[in-house]
């Protein structure tokens, strides 16, 4: 699944974290405690456990990071649901994790010219994230979205699932 967004310097960490926490929120399906976060008006569903908070923020710094140093305005936050598989090899036998979802937030830095400009923008910005966060409710309740995840053998985590979020800027993967 993909989400795009047009960000400018103002915006982009909130706008991300969002995004991100909402993607957790629907994927993460062990017991979380749920918190909520407002951007440009728009409240997006969160959970609230310092790990994933911490995850979370380090991910954006990254990003932000390698976006605002580098001459490309564009990049990446991907995040990847896996599952642990049993991968048998002639003489051993392991794990391996074998990905069942991928989400895609691509973000560009914009900055606006000017206060209306500015205004316009960030109306843009607050219907993109109640666009990203319908395309998250709507594919994860669906019967593709439920008939993708894998069934759940470990219920005692915050997710049953091994999950990694990545920061790309210029095809290249950072933090």
């Amino acid at each position: 699944m993909t989400v795009d967004l047009v960000v400018d310097r103002l915006t982009l960490k909130d706008a991300l974290r969002g995004v991100l926490h909402s993607i957790l929120f629907h994927r993460l399906l062990g017991t979380i405690k749920p918190q909520t976060f407002e951007v440009l008006d728009v409240t997006m569903p969160g959970v609230s456990d310092p790990q994933i908070e911490q995850l979370v923020y380090e991910k954006v710094d990254a990003f932000w990071k390698g976006i605002e140093g580098g001459p490309s305005k564009r990049g990446q936050m991907v995040v990847t649901m896996a599952e642990k598989k049993v991968k048998k090899t002639w003489f051993s036998t392991g794990e391996e994790e074998v990905p069942w979802e991928q989400w895609v937030i691509n973000a560009e830095l914009r900055q606006p010219k000017n206060d209306r400009d500015r205004e316009t923008f960030h109306a843009n910005l607050a219907s993109a994230l109640t666009k990203a966060i319908h395309t998250i409710l709507t594919y994860t309740a669906s019967d593709r979205g439920r008939s993708a995840v894998p069934p759940i053998t470990d219920a005692t985590s915050i997710s049953p699932f091994p999950f990694k979020v990545t920061a790309k800027v210029g095809n290249l993967e950072i933090g």
